[in-house]
Formats: C-alpha cells, structure tokens, sequence
C-alpha cells in the first residue's frame, strides 16, 4: 500500500490507544503496540493480535527503547485520578521522561511525533468554556499535581524539541472520554456511575452533583487525534479534543439510571481536593484546522458503553 505507515502507540493497550490502535490497523499502517500494561489491559488487543500487522512490545517509556518508525502517538499514562496517585512519582516520570524518551527517538529518526496532553493542564479552570490559549489554573503541590504538571511539562519538552531541534511535533488536550474499554475500577465518574447501576448499588456522586463535564466518545476522539497526525506541518497545536456539550454530573447519573433500568438511589459525597468544579472544550481550532467536532449523542454512547460492561461484568 503507498500510504502504509510504521507506527508506535505507546500506552497501545489502554482504553483510548486501543481504538486508535484498531482505526490505525484499519487505515492499513502496521503497528507497533507499546505499553507496560500497568493501566492497559492485552484483553483491550486481543482481537488485534492475529493481525500480521499487529505488534504488542512490553515495554515502559520511562526507559528509552530504539525503533524504526514513521509516526510516534504518545499515549502512555495513567490517566485516572486512582491510577495515577497510586504511584505519583512514577506518573511524573512516565509523562516527563517517558516524553523525553520519545522525542529523542523521535529526533534521532526524523518522526513525527503527536503527545496526548489533557485537559488537567488547564486545573480548576477560571476561564470557561476552556480555549487552548488559557494558562490555566493548577495548584503544583496538590493530589492531582503528579498528572497536571507532568503533562505541563510534557508539553514544555515536546515545543522546545520542535523549537530548538526541529522536530515535528503534534499536541492534543484530551478532555473527558468514554466508551467500550474503560477500566472498570478507573475510578472515572462514566465508568463509576455505569459499573453502580449494573450492580444494583447506590451511585455516588462527590460533591452536589452541579458540577459539569463535557463527554466525548472515543470514537470520535481517535478521529480528532488521527486528523491532528495528518495536519500540515507547521500546525503544532495545541488543540483541545472533545464535546462541546455540557452536562451536570446529576444529570449523567440520572441518565445512566434511565439507561440501566437500575433502582440505584443517588448518594452524595464530599468533592476531592482540587477536582474542577467546571469543563467544557472550546473546539473552534479544531474546527477550523482539522475540519473535527464530535458526532455521537451521550445518550447514544452511554448505551454502547453500558453493553460493554454488562458484558464485562457478567463473565
């Protein structure tokens, strides 16, 4: 095929790196699958892996590793608030020398490399909706603070590699997603409030339930993140991904309840320390330079998202 590709997915086996991996093997490109497989799971890849295209490496990016590759999307981290402070200085590591790693393979083989930041890079944020010019707001010595200010210095490394050495760099901020592959006990509000209801249990929601979030569906995620890989050179981001589209955290269990059918009652927590009280994506840059907004309705992907751990839970 003329366009086929070599590329590496670092956190390949994750929730979100397992569907880019897939549309990636779709679009004919081989690849490779790079991942520790302390959040990504080889259950994620399994249908994947018969694919003579397919390449599982265990590896941690925290340790450099040598490839021969056209494209590099990384995507290795943990990216709940469980996951990530049950390690903390490993998360710091994994977004700051894990970048590192990358951009020096990605320099040394003149690849382009797309980094997956966040939308924690904008912390509690003052300015709402969210547009990429914002510094944000993030309190550096909080319990969030190994993802938020490892991702902020991930980015820091990935605009000085392109400014002092050239390299040819991407940059995406992953606001909220869901979909089929989330870890059960992530920790998320999406998989949290499904996983409940499925059970039976009452649903837990920290704080009054007011605050909001904007969902994205992974699949169109992965759309968003393939289009900013095959922008023109020159565009290096950052761009936000994700939906527009706000909704209350009251309003999602509720929603989650009419979906399941469950008899789950809503219980109320207190809110963890520093958890944004408010985000939403402006995605005007997305629109206007890679041609992306989000297509499915919450509703739509909540029911797709619920058969999959229905599923999951009842084998």
């Amino acid at each position: 095929m003329q366009n086929r590709r070599r590329i590496l997915v670092t956190g390949g086996a994750g929730f979100i790196g397992s569907h880019l991996c897939e549309a990636l093997l779709n679009q004919g490109n081989e690849i490779i699958c790079l991942d520790n497989l302390f959040t990504g799971s080889k259950n994620n890849i399994e249908h994947l892996r018969d694919n003579s295209a397919f390449e599982l490496i265990r590896h941690d990016i925290v340790h450099p590793i040598n490839l021969e590759v056209d494209q590099i999307y990384n995507l290795a981290c943990p990216a709940s608030p469980v996951h990530y402070q049950y390690n903390p200085v490993k998360t710091v590591k994994t977004s700051v020398m894990g970048a590192i790693n990358m951009l020096g393979m990605a320099k040394r083989i003149r690849a382009r490399i797309l980094q997956a930041s966040t939308s924690e890079v904008y912390g509690d944020p003052a300015e709402h909706p969210q547009r990429e010019s914002y510094w944000g707001n993030v309190n550096p010595i909080g319990i969030r603070s190994c993802y938020d200010e490892g991702k902020r210095c991930a980015e820091t490394l990935f605009f000085d590699y392109h400014r002092q050495n050239n390299v040819d760099i991407k940059v995406i901020r992953i606001f909220n997603t869901y979909g089929p592959r989330m870890h059960p006990n992530d920790g998320r509000v999406v998989s949290n409030f499904v996983v409940q209801a499925l059970k039976g249990e009452d649903i837990t929601i920290y704080g009054d339930g007011s605050q909001t979030r904007s969902f994205c569906y992974v699949d169109d995620l992965v759309r968003g993140i393939t289009a900013m890989m095959q922008s023109p050179a020159g565009f290096c981001g950052p761009v936000n991904l994700g939906n527009p589209v706000e909704f209350t955290i009251r309003e999602l269990a509720e929603l989650v309840i009419e979906l399941t059918g469950t008899a789950s009652k809503l219980i109320y927590k207190n809110l963890p320390a520093d958890d944004p009280v408010r985000r939403k994506p402006d995605i005007s840059l997305a629109k206007e330079k890679l041609s992306w907004e989000p297509y499915v309705q919450l509703k739509d992907g909540l029911v797709k998202t619920i058969d999959y751990f229905d599923r999951l839970l009842s084998e």
